[in-house]
């Protein structure tokens, strides 16, 4: 008989059972914990209590949800630290960019303020009508290297703070004639800057959140404990300092593009060592973007700042609004009026995002602001600005930027060596007067990337044979072939009606020709080639001027009788408006009339009255190196330009012949070729 032996089966442990925590628990738990100021704080507990009551299903609640989120990601009272180094800031800046040299000055002279701000002694009033306590709190400040002043009460207090500079008060609570509480309403008005530590015997919960509320940095009570005076005197004060040198001008960097706008803001940033945010504002037109939507729409979102002091997790960074004079306008809104409150000191401490609904303080944040023209920008925004003007670079400037920096970054991205490929300077100097024509360096590099991605291709299908070793003048223009531009005026001869003038635009200084002919008619003048009315109302001014010094110019007095005069500016589909084109207009018009040819290579720049006097202009820098560029010999200037003039650098005027002239009839004999008469004004 076989019998089945019995097997024991043992059963599993019954699995351990985990609590979970509800996502809510968890939120009200981060809030406990995050450091947020009262008001921000009391705000999100009662959006918290709502979506507590809200059924999970209904979308205000992750509505609500997502907010708090963003709330508590926010860097409400968090900053980078940073220490300011002169010079590793000079050296930083000497080392990432070439030229500049204003530029780099007036960066410099922030950062050298901001220095001696930090290194400069500290003034403490201590107000109280107990002497002891005064001598003993002086007596162990003094030893920290504080400058101590003391008041018996409120009123010699407020004495004292209009013959000092005071940058903290320590108070007791109860005096007489005038407590702490008063002294602290008081100068919270008169100097809402200077912070205020409240002590007194009379320590209790109720007074010390009266204090904090009316605006006290910090509460102490008696008998103080002099350690926790000093650490928390120096708390204060490190606080107060660290946001006054957080605080900056709103600076503006203008100039023609590619001249180093951007990457001179990622320096400072470095400089300062700080975080570095860009953001283009070039067709930005719904205010939404900056400013967020409110929460009420489908798919809200914070403003592009908020978000971007979210990503970086610090509330000081540098912050820049690049292509500011780019912004449109349409029925969505006006962006450029958030920058005013964006941009504004006396503004920024509350800026108010629509999604958030909360002030944050933007006064920490040093902007800075990007644009090529600053006379598109609203006059209330540009007010709010400090302009620093970025000139366009010297051929020798390029040249050494071009062997510095462009070239090694060129050369690596394109698998070559810096060892085995070497440029000739006759070579770079071809490529920049050949073949790119601007104030920056964006066509320079494009143009030496070209080269240095033909010369790759070359030792790819050489099959190991040695590459080009020496890169000469010669060899550039096989690699790109026929040159792309021509020096115009020193390659053309004088002819008669046609003046050569010197503009500024957005992408920085440029040559012009101004040209002129007459005919048969009934006495009009006709003007083309796209001009403002500036334009136009200077060639009537100068043709009236003309026709008012007849017998003097030797013209026939009646000529506009019976002559039809046409005035062209070329390339008609730029259009073309400014004051300084006047003494062009006139050269060029006075060749016509009296058949005398004017030389091309002669350009000329400033604005002519009816009287015929010239009138100083701007951008005198771009407009002598657009000469350079187009081969100008001589250029004439007006003589109330003589200081910026003089001021200029050897680079700038090196192979110019520059003429000041203060009268209309100064210009004919620099212009004009046979020179027949005197003029007489």
């Amino acid at each position: 008989m076989f019998f089945k032996r019995k097997t024991e089966q043992v059963e599993d442990p019954p699995p351990a059972r985990t609590e979970t925590i509800s996502p809510l628990a968890t939120l009200r738990t981060r809030i406990e914990e995050a450091a947020l100021p009262p008001h921000v704080r009391e705000i999100v507990g009662k959006e918290l209590e709502k979506i507590e009551k809200t059924d999970p299903s209904i979308a205000e609640y992750s509505i609500g949800f997502n907010y708090i989120e963003l709330v508590l990601s926010l860097p409400w009272n968090l900053s980078s630290q940073y220490k300011l180094d002169l010079a590793r800031a000079q050296s930083l800046l000497d080392a990432r960019h070439c030229g500049l040299v204003q530029v780099k000055q007036r960066i410099l002279e922030f950062l050298a303020a901001k220095t001696l701000c930090s290194k400069a002694r500290q003034n403490i009033l201590i107000v109280d009508d107990e002497e002891i306590a005064r001598t003993n709190m002086a007596h162990i400040l003094k030893k920290d290297g504080y400058h101590c002043h003391g008041a018996n009460n409120g009123l010699e207090a407020l004495s004292v703070l209009t013959r000092e500079e005071i940058d903290l008060v320590i108070t007791d609570l109860k005096m007489e004639r005038m407590d702490g509480i008063e002294l602290l309403q008081q100068i919270n008005r008169i100097a809402p800057e200077i912070p205020v530590i409240m002590v007194t015997g009379f320590a209790t919960v109720t007074s010390a959140v009266e204090a904090l509320k009316k605006g006290a940095a910090h509460y102490l009570g008696k008998p103080v404990n002099l350690d926790e005076l000093r650490k928390t005197v120096r708390e204060v004060l490190e606080k107060k300092l660290f946001v006054e040198m957080g605080r900056g001008p709103i600076l503006c960097f203008t100039g023609p593009p590619g001249t180093g706008k951007t990457s001179v803001g990622q320096a400072i940033a470095e400089a300062l060592q700080r975080q570095f945010i860009r953001i283009s504002l070039a067709g930005l037109r719904d205010e939404a973007e900056l400013r967020g939507h409110r929460r009420t729409y489908v798919g809200a979102l914070p403003g592009r700042i908020i978000t971007e002091l979210k990503r970086v997790g610090v509330n000081n960074p540098v912050f820049m609004l690049d292509e500011i004079d780019k912004i449109g306008q349409d029925f969505r809104g006006d962006p450029a009026s958030v920058l005013l409150e964006v941009l504004d000191p006396e503004q920024n401490i509350r800026f108010i995002d629509n999604y958030l609904e909360v002030p944050f303080d933007l006064s920490r944040i040093m902007f800075i602001a990007t644009a090529n023209d600053l006379s598109k920008l609203p006059g209330p925004l540009r007010d709010r600005l400090e302009i620093i003007e970025f000139s366009g670079y010297t051929d020798h400037e390029k040249l050494q930027i071009a062997q510095q920096f462009i070239l090694p970054r060129q050369l690596k991205a394109a698998g070559l060596t810096k060892s085995a490929i070497r440029f000739a300077p006759e070579a770079l100097a071809r490529v920049i007067s050949d073949y790119t024509r601007e104030s920056g360096l964006r066509n320079l590099e494009r143009e030496l990337a070209d080269i240095c991605r033909k010369i790759a291709l070359l030792c790819l299908k050489s099959e190991g044979s040695e590459p080009v070793a020496e890169i000469d003048a010669d060899t550039i223009a096989k690699l790109l072939g026929p040159r792309k531009f021509i020096r115009e005026a020193a390659e053309a001869g004088a002819q008669v009606g046609i003046a050569t003038g010197l503009v500024w635009a957005e992408t920085g200084g440029e040559i012009i020709s101004v040209e002129t002919a007459m005919m048969p008619g009934s006495g009009t003048l006709q003007l083309t080639g796209s001009l403002g009315e500036v334009l136009q109302e200077s060639a009537r001014a100068v043709l009236s001027f003309i026709r008012s010094r007849t017998t003097e110019f030797g013209i026939i007095d009646n000529f506009f009788k019976d002559t039809d005069i046409h005035i062209h500016f070329p390339s008609g589909a730029i259009p073309k408006d400014g004051p300084s084109a006047g003494i062009t207009i006139f050269a060029a018009l006075l060749s016509l009339l009296t058949r005398r040819p004017a030389y091309r290579d002669v350009a000329l720049t400033g604005e002519m009255t009816l009287s015929g006097r010239i009138l100083p202009i701007s951008g005198i820098r771009e407009k002598l190196l657009a000469a350079k560029r187009a081969g100008v010999r001589r250029v004439l200037l007006p003589a109330a330009n003589r200081e910026e003039v003089a001021a200029l650098g050897h680079d700038v005027k090196e192979g110019l012949e520059l003429v000041l002239v203060a009268e209309a009839g100064e210009v004919v004999e620099q212009v004009l070729e046979e020179r027949e008469y005197l003029l007489n004004f």
